[in-house]
């Protein structure tokens, strides 16, 4: 017996944003020493998802809005997107990734993608919601696509050398 296809919402995260769903949704992103973290409630089949380029600022801003472009204050956007409809923060998992190394023979881009991966670990471990999986740290791009009805993360790394590759042919 076939059953007629749900239709899903594809929805492409850049650097700085998040974007909270239900099952009807698949979020995509592309990530180097970003990292990702993705949320999912697997009784509700809610999630969220976040691409964060540093861990945290120095300071807020002047207007005291929360800003994705950092770890702590997209997990917090995150956090208030879910409770809004109802999921309980400890009753989730979550997946971390990215915090590649872009430019290993530069000392300061390894410890962009490290100090963003580590404290995505810490702050899911202060909130309690356990890592389920992590894909972290390496050299190159990652792929990501998060299936919210799933809660499956895959992951589809391109490694430095077929980036370089890729440049040299056109």
């Amino acid at each position: 017996m076939s059953h007629p296809s749900l239709a899903v919402s594809e929805v492409t995260l850049s650097p700085g944003e998040y974007f909270v769903g239900d099952a009807g949704w698949r979020v995509r992103t592309l990530l180097g020493s970003c990292v990702a973290i993705t949320i999912w409630d697997p009784r509700r089949r809610v999630g969220a998802m976040s691409h964060y380029l540093l861990a945290s600022r120095r300071g807020r801003s002047g207007d005291g809005q929360l800003d994705g472009r950092y770890g702590d204050e997209a997990l917090q956007l995150m956090a208030s997107g879910l409770a809004a409809v109802g999921v309980n923060l400890r009753e989730c998992q979550a997946q971390v990734l990215g915090g590649g190394n872009m430019f290993p023979s530069q000392a300061l881009s390894m410890r962009v993608g490290q100090t963003n991966g580590q404290a995505a670990r810490a702050m899911l471990q202060e909130l309690g919601v356990p890592i389920h999986h992590e894909d972290l740290f390496g050299a190159g791009h990652r792929q990501v696509v998060f299936d919210v009805a799933t809660g499956r993360v895959s992951v589809h790394r391109v490694p430095l050398s077929v980036q370089a590759r890729q440049k040299s042919r056109g």
